[in-house]
């Protein structure tokens, strides 16, 4: 492997900001020990803010092996729309309209199934929340679905008082399903997204490769955590709360929202409509909850400086893929995917050369796969934790938890794909 000093040093740089997520926690306690500095340590303990913090170091590294003007021009020719996207969408997608709109389809689905199987609301509600919002990810994208997901469940579990095993649970549940719920058109993942023009892959060539595992194995997921958590559900307090706001305020939110999906690959026209819909929510405040806009800025913070960091990891992520076989591939992209962004991995795997397509699915396969294993495994993945963060003790959520929580719908996502 040939690299340079400062791909060197930003790999070092990089391997330290993947044990700092694993150890926010840790900067909590330290904030309840020592209330002088306990401002410095809640930021330490942000898991949004470690990227950034490491990308801002990074390029003050940068600024000593070579020089300023290195450092400013490798900032400035990252490309930053995927952050700048999942920021919009999730201001959108978190609003007060959207979110009565998902909630009221998904309870009519839910009075539909109590009706006919004689379930009980809050299991229904919750198995429908994670198997129909990770499949609507194909359609509005994954970090909207994320949102939507990660709102309805705040409601649904987090705001009661419940076991840590169902806080975690449903967590890798969560991200597990919403990281493979994507895969059924060329354009809501950002894995896929980022390999879907190069390979010329089409909307129909995912769902006949991709589509069936990933329903079924999203329905297993959902099914097999409501089984286990069902006496544990609490159904939410709710009314009919559908006259409060306009069809036509919700229609109008439903416009911003396609429009700012329609326009992913396009920042100047996709946050030209997110200043636009800021402007309308204030215009019409009767109608609105407060906008999510620290959340979004945090995780469009945090995915920012993944890209930063990720850039300069190509000389030993590359070579590692070049020399694998399709199966290896698989489980090799999935166990990499953990400690970088699937989105980053799979656009190092489309400069490979020369690739079957046999490799070419088994590295999209497994990027998904491993999409749900840790907080950078997925670019969705950090808006719901700024969403539900505040629910899990000390408002931190333990990576090495999260890990194992994920760890059994990986496992069934993995057998599905393989199997299938």
């Amino acid at each position: 492997m040939n690299f340079t000093t400062t791909e060197l040093g930003a790999s070092i740089i990089f391997a330290i900001a993947v044990i700092h997520t694993f150890c926010t926690g840790y900067f909590e306690t330290l904030a309840r020990k020592s209330p002088r500095h306990a401002g410095l340590w809640h930021l330490l303990g942000e898991v949004e803010i470690v990227f950034g913090f490491w990308a801002a170091v990074l390029a003050i590294y940068i600024c000593f092996v070579d020089d300023l003007s290195t450092a400013k021009h490798y900032l400035n020719t990252r490309n930053y729309t995927e952050p700048l996207f999942v920021f919009a969408i999730m201001i959108v997608a978190g609003s007060k309209p959207i979110l009565q709109a998902a909630t009221q389809i998904l309870y009519g689905f839910s009075r539909v199934i109590q009706l006919v199987l004689r379930t009980k609301k809050a299991p229904t509600l919750y198995f429908l929340t994670l198997f129909i919002t990770p499949l609507l990810g194909s359609l509005i994208t994954e970090p909207a679905a994320m949102t939507l997901a990660a709102f309805l469940l705040r409601d649904l579990v987090y705001r009661h008082q419940c076991s840590k095993a169902l806080l975690f649970g449903t967590l890798g549940v969560l991200f597990v399903n919403i990281s493979i719920g994507g895969t059924l058109t060329n354009f809501a993942a950002p894995p896929v997204l980022m390999v879907a023009t190069a390979w010329e892959w089409s909307s129909a060539f995912m769902f006949a490769h991709f589509g069936l595992e990933s329903i079924i194995a999203i329905f297993i997921n959902a099914f097999a955590i409501t089984l286990l958590f069902h006496k544990q559900l609490i159904a939410p307090e709710t009314g009919d709360h559908t006259a409060q706001i306009p069809l036509t305020v919700i229609l109008i939110h439903l416009l911003f929202l396609f429009g700012v999906v329609y326009f992913a690959h396009d920042p100047v026209i996709f946050m030209w409509l997110l200043l636009f819909f800021i402007g309308y929510t204030t215009a019409y405040p009767k109608f609105q909850s407060r906008l999510i806009l620290k959340e979004a800025l945090l995780v469009g913070f945090f995915l920012a400086g993944l890209v930063v960091l990720g850039a300069l990891q190509s000389w030993w992520l590359q070579p590692i893929l070049e020399n694998m076989s399709p199966t290896a591939v698989f489980y090799g992209s999935m166990a990499l995917t953990a400690i970088t962004d699937n989105a980053a991995l799979t656009y190092l795997g489309s400069l490979v050369t020369g690739t079957s397509a046999e490799f070419k699915l088994a590295l999209v396969g497994g990027a998904v796969a491993g999409g749900g294993l840790t907080v950078i495994a997925n670019a969705p993945n950090p808006a719901g934790i700024a969403i539900l963060r505040n629910y899990f003790p000390n408002a931190a959520v333990s990576a090495s938890l999260l890990l194992l929580a994920a760890l059994p719908p990986t496992i069934v996502t993995i057998l599905v794909y393989r199997l299938m």
